[in-house]
């Protein structure tokens, strides 16, 4: 329903008459200034409201992704909320519950801390845009941990006393801009002026120059002591890039130093609540980082698949040495800060929880931030492909998790079948015939990708080898048996990680995109083969394969829909043949190609089923 306007002015306009009279000012054009001004603060409010809310629309979150912010956000549920009270109806009781889930999101309890580098300098216009960003999360429960960077000022500080002192001056005041602009949006922020940070000496004895680098800068508790009032007051902190050498003299240092410090220190923090959060009632404080967020001009990391776009996502585990080593020259002119805040990333998500992501973002798509926080997911899925992947540009944002490695084994021998048949049983609900199964995959195994410690596994098999026509243009199918992610890793990435990796190994082999780190991986080198697998027709994940493949045809029997995605590397053959040669577009089966699809059904029909 909506609200007229002029119902809430009208009050506002008559507090505001009441007032001029007590003054006795009672002039025409004093009250029309008045009101207009008081007008137009409501417009501008209620404008801001609207888009913020439309801001978690365009989000689009699955239930799955609802269920995950408000276990993060929203209180436990009452146990006395389960009985609805006498004499109400069962329509109002499922009213009341939709209100208090709106609330849920809209006034969150809880209140979970994101580390944010604000990579300047911006102008006024983007500051603002940024800062809008940062009020609309400390609305949905996230309270952002801010500190400045400025990428036109020297990582080190200068000799110059006169120098020193001038960008000492633009640090302070660039923490100054974030302040007044949090609160033009209604956001409470605390400046914190004071030095939290220290610089340690290194033990130049230890081996390893890495972690020299972690141990150089700590905060200590008595530091830690301004981020935490701050988060449980739910203000958003805002600080220097400096650190207390061991002269207690205060230095200008990387303000990547000072974001890895407070990873650590927040996530490692065993001190109890302070009495301010008890005075508020908020029990419900956690200090540990849920997100960091990286602002910058650059956008994500480029991408060597991606011709230098971004990343949609990054598994550290799998891919942090890989893009290091593939980081091409002419990138370090356009993301010059790119690996030194992947490096960041990679840095901070060894402390913080194991769902956490870090985002790297353009201060072009603020609404990323959003969408990242509700959905925890990249704004583009990863495993679609790349034809229907047309809207990424240079500021799409990079989603990047700690993810899990990614192996190829290329047989039995090498699959732990004990941990893989927990998997499929985990995943399918159902009891596998182990004998049928395994004595099938000994004889007609291709390969098993698998994630983690079997997190998620997809089984390729040869079917119909002993069963080719004579026809020339048959060859074995390259048939996707299982594809399981365990129910505890849905949601976090895992299923595009499998996904991508089963791609570059069957139907994008040979394409330079298809080059990948995994473990026993071809490496894109071979060519690709066109991918087939079955799924019962009234399986709920249909809708995702629908939007992988390249087309399906459903059984005759109506039981089975038959998926397929066409080898790219042909596809990219097949195209350039019929649209410059022959005038007109590709079908999704050629004429050609129809027994080839029966063909396809008819083997898949004679494989046995795997469970009891």
């Amino acid at each position: 329903m909506k609200v007229p306007i002029q119902s809430i002015l009208t009050p506002v306009r008559n507090h505001a008459l009441a007032g001029i009279r007590r003054k006795g000012k009672f002039s025409p054009s004093l009250i029309q200034r008045s009101f207009k001004h008081d007008s137009q603060g409501l417009t501008d409010i209620a404008a801001e409201d609207n888009d913020f809310i439309l801001s978690i629309l365009q989000a689009s979150p699955s239930v799955r992704d609802s269920r995950s912010y408000l276990s993060s956000f929203a209180p436990p549920p009452s146990s006395t909320n389960d009985i609805p009270p006498p004499g109400s109806t069962s329509s109002e009781t499922q009213r009341k519950e939709e209100n208090q889930l709106v609330n849920s999101l809209l006034n969150p309890i809880i209140r979970r801390p994101a580390l944010v580098k604000i990579q300047g300098p911006f102008t006024d216009a983007q500051l603002d845009s940024i800062c809008r960003g940062m009020a609309y999360l400390q609305k949905l429960g996230l309270v952002s941990v801010i500190v400045v960077d400025r990428d036109d000022l020297p990582p080190n500080e200068p000799k110059d006393k006169f120098e020193l002192q001038r960008q000492r001056a633009i640090v302070r005041h660039e923490v100054e801009r974030v302040v007044h602009f949090l609160t033009r949006h209604r956001a409470i922020a605390r400046p914190i002026f004071s030095t939290v940070a220290r610089i340690h000496e290194v033990d130049q004895t230890d081996p390893d120059p890495k972690e020299k680098e972690k141990m150089k800068v700590v905060i200590e508790e008595e530091g830690l002591d301004h981020v935490r009032r701050a988060v449980q007051e739910g203000e958003i902190p805002v600080l220097l890039p400096v650190a207390l050498d061991e002269g207690c003299k205060s230095t200008r240092i990387q303000s990547n130093k000072v974001l890895l410090a407070l990873a650590k220190s927040m996530s490692t923090s065993t001190s109890t609540t302070t009495s301010s959060s008890t005075s508020t009632g908020n029990s419900n404080n956690h200090l540990t980082p849920l997100r960091l967020l990286i602002i910058n001009k650059e956008g994500g990391i480029p991408s060597y698949a991606r011709q230098g776009l971004p990343h949609l996502s990054i598994n550290l585990s799998s891919e942090y040495t890989y893009i290091n080593r593939t980081f091409q020259s002419d990138w370090k002119e356009s993301h010059p800060t790119a690996l030194a805040n992947l490096n960041l990333a990679n840095g901070c998500l060894e402390y913080m929880p194991k769902e956490s992501s870090a985002l790297i973002v353009s201060h072009r798509s603020p609404s990323s931030m959003i969408a990242n926080l509700i959905t925890n997911k990249p704004k583009h899925s990863a495993s679609l492909p790349h034809s229907l992947l047309q809207g990424i540009t240079r500021d799409t944002p990079t989603i990047i998790r700690k993810g899990l490695p990614v192996r190829v084994l290329r047989s039995m021998e090498e699959v732990n079948i004990p941990k893989l048949t927990n998997l499929l049983e985990t995943s399918f609900k159902k009891k596998l015939n182990h004998e049928q199964f395994y004595g099938r995959l000994k004889n007609d195994l291709d390969f098993v990708i698998v994630v983690g410690d079997y997190a998620g596994a997809a089984i390729v098999t040869m079917e119909g080898r002993d069963n080719l026509p004579e026809s020339k243009n048959k060859e074995p199918i390259c048939y996707l048996d299982k594809f399981a992610v365990n129910p505890l890793h849905q949601g976090d990435g895992t299923v595009d990680f499998l996904w991508v990796a089963l791609r570059d190994e069957t139907y994008g082999l040979g394409l330079l995109d298809a080059s990948n780190p995994s473990i026993g991986s071809l490496r894109g080198v071979g060519t690709g083969k066109d991918l087939v697998w079955r799924s019962r027709s009234d399986n709920p994940i249909n809708k995702w394969y629908f939007e992988r493949s390249n087309g399906f045809k459903t059984t005759i029997d109506g039981k089975w829909k038959v998926f397929w995605c066409d080898a790219e590397q042909r596809l990219k053959s097949l195209w350039r043949e019929r649209e410059f040669g022959g005038g007109r577009l590709v079908k999704v089966v050629e004429d050609e190609e129809k027994e080839r699809v029966e063909w396809w059904e008819d083997q898949i029909g004679k494989i046995p089923s795997a469970w009891k």
